[in-house]
């Protein structure tokens, strides 16, 4: 299982305050507060600094490093801040989040991807939209799928994106990325997951029980990788708890690790 930490992202109020005001000590505090909590990777995102997103991006890139030597997840749009952040990343295998199937970003996105050897997230998106059912994310997963391999990328670094929306707006939210992951396990057995699952519970009460409950449906049926909150002990017992129960816990010894750092206390 593959967790991606999110709290280095500009969009919530106390990061966007600490990049602008170059609070270097805490963004460092919440990455190893993420990397302590259980996540492999920390994500990178100051994608709502449009017009400082370069600068803020190599800051954050250099500073985060100065702390833990993690993994980047760097998380843009923008192609320039990407390269920004990619060329500084020094630590393991990085990620970019992410390459879609729209024309123009497909060929922006996949020159960096191969230069950086960088695993990538592969969001079910092309340039007719958002798709709806999971036979529309399906035709953008083979599209997708055979042109990054085609270009020399491995499955072992594709992470497929199945595009979770709220059940507040589409009823069938759910069970459409249930299905979409389904598929993509059966036809590409040998790719990866990643989602922000938590869009799933937009405009609900008790956003935290349907999160929860949305990781354990998904892992069952083949998900390995969230982009979330590594620092939510509940939601991070469910995953250890998952993959116990799954039989990708070797031994139990991620559960009884968990267990022993006080994940379960009630």
């Amino acid at each position: 299982m593959l967790i991606v930490g999110e709290l280095i992202n500009t969009s919530r109020k106390a990061i966007s305050e600490a990049v602008e005001g170059k609070d270097a000590q805490y963004i460092q505090q919440v990455a190893r507060e993420q990397l302590d909590a259980g996540a492999n990777y920390i994500d990178v995102n100051c994608g709502n600094k449009v017009f400082n997103e370069v600068e803020y991006m190599q800051w954050l890139v250099t500073t985060i490093q100065e702390a833990v030597q993690a993994p980047l997840c760097i998380d843009s749009p923008n192609p320039q801040a990407l390269e920004a952040g990619l060329a500084l990343a020094k630590y393991g295998t990085p990620m970019i989040n992410s390459i879609t199937d729209e024309g123009p970003r497909f060929e922006a996105i996949l020159p960096l991807v191969l230069k950086y050897k960088a695993k990538v997230v592969a969001l079910c998106m092309d340039d007719h939209g958002m798709p709806e059912t999971a036979a529309d994310r399906m035709r953008v997963v083979d599209s997708l799928y055979r042109k990054l391999t085609a270009a020399g990328v491995k499955d072992d670094d594709i992470y497929f994106d199945p595009l979770v929306k709220p059940v507040s707006s589409v009823q069938t939210a759910g069970v459409e990325v249930l299905e979409t992951i389904k598929l993509i396990k059966q036809n590409y057995p040998d790719v990866h997951f990643m989602c922000g699952l938590s869009n799933v519970s937009y405009g609900l009460p008790n956003r935290k029980v349907l999160n929860r409950l949305f990781v354990a449906q998904t892992m069952t049926l083949g998900m390995d990788g969230y982009i979330l909150n590594p620092t939510d002990k509940s939601m991070m017992g469910v995953i250890y708890a998952g993959a116990t129960l799954l039989g990708k816990d070797d031994y139990c010894m991620g559960y009884l690790k968990a267990h022993r750092k006080g994940i379960y206390e009630e």
